[in-house]
């Protein structure tokens, strides 16, 4: 497919209405204004957030008058796919443009009957994590409810199969978009939307502890992960400088009271990198870090960057620090990168494809 172009897409959409955009209760005003009764509303809801439709004329249980009524006044939005890669795990990566010319990567991630997305939050990122291929470009801008939420659609679409999970953990920082992430992340679990169960719906923060604490207090029960990759302050204020003002004692507290509050056990991402935060003090510190407290910890062999003068530590190693957190009582896993091949493994996605 052809990148996006802004101006015929600007050109197209002008002075109609995105059914993305609206409420149920804007859907009913819609309808009410075009002298259709209520129910038509649900229908159209079902089309756009259940089946995610690309054409109105795949709204087959509407009169072809009001299709046609709809095509003329309405747009239903989504996003485009500009280019995507297969990777011989059977992962595949998206990049996928909006009307207004942005684009960002997805990862769609088969496995039996189940499939993973990792979706994006914002088009690039203001983190600057030091070893992330995304934090490299900065911040483009942060996404909508309604693009993070059609990522997913388009993979589900484009792999035919019904999504079991979602994580947050492309491109951008969650909590820095947090309304917009909570929005999709709902629409996801609504049996409005795609009825994914809460606990399969996954948001990863490098460490905004006040978000951390505010998601704290959302009633459902979604799950959280960390990226921590250093419990040595300095080691990781290299690392991860977009947090440097939240310091690791402030992590523990506030990881301590969401895990109170919420009963519901966090992961902490760790990415093992060769020479940086694989010495015997990295993993003394860790271990105690998390001991004694309510989490898992997901050990990840870096993923290379290019040109990224980082690289990952050794597979023995990343097995030292699995056995020595069990030691200690803390449930630790290797993670399996998924799509390393065509660069959609963590920390490798950009906003165009190389």
């Amino acid at each position: 497919m052809q990148p996006v172009n802004q101006e015929q897409n600007t050109a197209a959409r002008a002075g109609k209405t995105d059914l993305r955009k609206l409420s149920s209760k804007e859907f009913v005003e819609l309808l009410k204004n075009m002298g259709q009764p209520a129910f038509r509303a649900k229908q159209i809801e079902e089309w756009v957030w259940e089946k995610g439709v690309t054409s109105f004329d795949q709204m087959t249980n509407l009169p072809k008058a009001l299709r046609a009524s709809l095509a003329e006044t309405c747009t239903l939005g989504g996003v485009t796919e500009v280019t995507c890669q297969k990777s011989v795990d059977g992962s595949r990566k998206y990049l996928l443009g909006f009307e207004d010319g942005v684009t960002i990567e997805c990862v769609g991630m088969p496995s039996d009957k189940r499939l993973a997305v990792c979706a994006s939050t914002q088009a690039g990122c203001g983190m600057g994590c030091a070893f992330c291929a995304t934090g490299t470009a900065g911040l483009t801008r942060s996404l909508t409810a309604d693009e993070i939420y059609d990522q997913v659609v388009h993979v589900r679409n484009d792999f035919g199969e019904r999504v079991t999970s979602v994580v947050m953990m492309g491109q951008g920082e969650p909590f820095a978009n947090y309304d917009a992430t909570l929005g999709a992340l709902r629409r996801l679990n609504s049996p409005n939307g795609l009825g994914i169960g809460a606990r399969h719906l996954t948001v990863s923060t490098c460490g905004i502890i006040p978000m951390i604490t505010r998601f704290s207090r959302e009633p459902e029960q979604f799950t959280l992960a960390v990226s921590l990759h250093s419990a040595v302050q300095r080691t990781r204020d290299a690392l991860m400088p977009g947090v440097r003002r939240y310091s690791l004692l402030r992590l523990y507290d506030a990881m301590g009271e969401y895990t109170d509050r919420t009963g519901r056990r966090p992961t902490y991402e760790y990415a093992l990198i060769k020479g940086i935060n694989d010495s015997d003090e990295e993993l003394a510190y860790l271990c105690d870090f998390c001991r004694d407290t309510l989490c898992h910890v997901n050990i990840i062999q870096l993923n290379e960057v290019s040109g990224s003068k980082f690289h990952p530590a050794s597979e023995r190693r990343a097995e030292d620090f699995v056995r020595r957190l069990a030691s200690v009582g803390v449930e630790a896993t290797i993670r399996q990168s998924r799509g390393a091949d065509i660069d959609a493994a963590c920390g490798q996605l950009k906003q165009s494809f190389t």
